[in-house]
């Protein structure tokens, strides 16, 4: 194996970076700032910038129909930077949103960003998304030694301003620390343009341009976390308003031209909230001490959960914070398909290796979401779970119509409650360490739902109604996956009997709707079109009476239409037939279960059958174990006399 030139790569990566890093004067800054506008950024319109590069689709839901059940006319925007975040399109968008209205200098800009939603419905992960944008993103321009990193802008004084904002084009906003003003005065004799600029990169783990504040302690909050504190080790050196007192470590000092960080915000002190307000409309922190207020650009997040916002917000005299605040709700995702695509990543990132059948994430899915939706008197749970993932609901040869967004108007605060995505992870990280054949399938998992759910600490009749998913509803539903998967399989084995009966089929609907009669192809006999042999395949589905006649003629019509095109038709062309032929071939159940538990009275034909059977599942994701185990549990449960 060839050797990899690593002192090259580290080589590279340091030249690269010596090129980003930059060192001059207030003189070298202006004609940087001259040339691009964009160097002079604030927070937000760097952060909107950071979010929108990578790239953006706008989805016309017109043109996808899964999409227009779900969104209705609705136009989507997707991301490529939170491509790794499903189910929340609309949150994302409005976070997106938010962060292009503060770019532009609106009210937005000047008001905090709050995420609120259950446990585990990914407003944390957002939260770190942004901030590794950040230590992604290329160095900023910033006074040398400046404790708050700020912008070398500041040091054009006041009367200047004006002239040269039309000379770089930019808006030149705030005012220089106390730090800052007093090393102008006192090292540069006011020479402002020799003051030396840097560049400077963002880091979560060395506080640069990344403050976090954790709720703290309401009887011992000290304000000094936010914005600083005096060194006092420095008060027998200078005077008491001696700016070289000053220690501005906080996070409000370190978050500045950058995000600062409040964590479940509402579990600190209103008092201890004060920082906050005039941070975002006066765009200003306290000094330490008794200095002067201190100029602050940077983004501040929030988040917490649904319980603090709202005893939050029942407190009238919380009313000024309120008024400062974007909110934007993080809901559970109540989409099955994305739901599912979350479980995939985080296995993907784990170090798991076990198989897992097919189903079984798709299992674990459902009960996550089914404990999210609010009951409906218009449809039942799972149909409810179908419907928001922009499936056909088809019930007896039609599709039922239920509007999605009725159902989303009688229960607004749907996605707000229910099983997290963290309990789900659990269970399957359970399963998988528990399993001993390195698999697991949906019927372990659904097992190891069962018992965690028991051991949850919820009033007992929501824990009924969550067992009832898993035990019934989810059981019932896996069975009709499994049974038709199994079926499929079987079929396989059978594919001449299969299109045998699609060829009759063709021939006496054919005959039936034209009112003629069919001639038999051994002996040329002619016989009337036999319609107990037509209704036996149509019942398999739930078509009878009336509803024969136009299922009949849909069939004929659609095959010719294929036939006009110069398509090939067989029993797997029209849906409808081809599951109907699948249930005809299968009504022999206990050949089926004889074939399926491998039991001692199976003839070589049946081995036979069931090698292929076999095969055929494996091919579409099973291994050997659960494929025995799967096939144990259809015999079981699905075809007993």
């Amino acid at each position: 194996m060839a050797r990899f030139d690593f002192e090259s790569l580290i080589k590279k990566d340091r030249e690269a970076r010596q090129h980003d890093h930059f060192s001059g004067t207030l003189l070298d800054y202006l004609e940087i700032v001259r040339k691009n506008s964009k160097a002079a950024m604030l927070a937000h319109q760097r952060m909107h910038e950071l979010l929108t590069a990578p790239g953006v689709e706008t989805v016309n839901t017109e043109e996808h129909p899964r999409l227009k059940k779900i969104y209705g006319s609705e136009t989507l925007k997707r991301y490529a930077f939170f491509k790794d975040f499903y189910g929340i399109e609309k949150s994302v968008m409005k976070i997106v949103r938010y962060f292009h209205a503060a770019a532009m200098k609106g009210e937005e800009s000047r008001q905090v960003l709050y995420l609120v939603g259950p446990v585990g419905a990914g407003k944390s992960s957002l939260m770190e998304a942004l901030k590794k944008a950040l230590e992604m993103s290329p160095p900023i321009y910033s006074i040398k030694d400046c404790p708050m990193r700020e912008e070398p802008l500041h040091l054009i004084p006041k009367h200047l301003r004006p002239r040269f904002e039309d000379l770089l084009g930019v808006k030149i906003e705030g005012d220089l620390c106390p730090v800052c003003r007093y090393r102008l005065k006192n090292e540069y004799s006011g020479e402002f343009e020799r003051f030396p600029v840097t560049t400077s990169e963002f880091s979560i783990r060395s506080r640069k341009g990344v403050g976090v504040v954790p709720p703290v302690d309401p009887n011992n909050q000290d304000t000094s976390v936010l914005s600083g504190s005096v060194d006092i080790s420095k008060m027998d050196l200078y005077p008491e308003d001696d700016p070289r007192v000053l220690s501005l470590n906080g996070a409000f000092n370190v978050g500045n031209r950058g995000i600062v960080e409040f964590i479940e915000v509402f579990k600190n002190d209103v008092e201890y909230l004060h920082t906050m307000i005039t941070a975002t409309q006066e765009k200003s922190i306290p000094s330490p001490g008794k200095g002067s207020m201190i100029y602050f650009d940077g983004i501040i997040l929030a988040h917490s959960n649904e319980a603090e916002w709202n005893k939050f917000k029942a407190d009238h005299t919380n009313e000024a914070i309120l008024d400062r605040i974007v909110k934007v709700e993080v809901p559970y995702c109540l989409e099955l398909d994305e739901e599912v695509k979350i479980y995939q990543k985080l296995l993907k990132n784990s170090s798991f290796s076990a198989h897992i059948a097919p189903h079984t994430i798709e299992a674990a899915s459902m009960y996550a979401i089914l404990t999210r939706l609010a009951p409906s008197a218009k449809v039942d749970p799972l149909t409810k779970l179908k419907i928001y993932n922009g499936e056909d609901i088809v019930e007896k040869g039609a599709t039922k119509k239920v509007d999605i967004f009725e159902l989303r108007d009688e229960a607004t605060r749907e996605g707000m409650s229910g099983i997290s995505t963290r309990f789900i992870m659990k269970a399957l990280d359970t399963a998988l360490s528990d399993s001993e054949c390195n698999c697991i399938n949906p019927i372990a998992v659904i097992e190891t739902l069962v018992k965690a759910t028991k051991e949850m600490t919820i009033a007992d009749d929501e824990k009924k109604r969550f067992l009832n998913f898993l035990q019934d509803s989810i059981k019932k539903e896996y069975n009709k996956i499994l049974e038709k998967e199994v079926t499929r399989a079987f079929i396989h084995g059978y594919r001449e009997q299969a299109e045998s009966l699609f060829n009759n089929y063709l021939d006496h609907a054919e005959a039936f709707i034209s009112a003629r009669r069919i001639k038999d192809r051994s002996t040329g006999e002619e016989l009337e079109p036999d319609v107990k042999f037509l209704e036996s395949i149509e019942e398999q589905i739930g078509i009878t009476g009336t509803a024969a006649r136009g299922f009949r003629q849909d069939v004929t019509a659609y095959m010719f239409s294929v036939l006009r095109s110069g398509g090939v038709v067989d029993y797997r062309s029209y849906e409808p037939l081809k599951e109907a032929i699948e249930k005809k071939l299968t009504a022999s159940v206990k050949e089926l279960s004889r074939i399926v538990t491998k039991a001692r009275v199976r003839d070589k034909e049946q081995d036979g059958k069931y090698n292929a059977m076999v095969d055929e599942m494996k091919s579409n994701g099973y291994c050997d174990h659960c494929c025995n185990v799967v096939l144990k549990y259809a015999a079981n449960n699905l075809w007993k006399d």
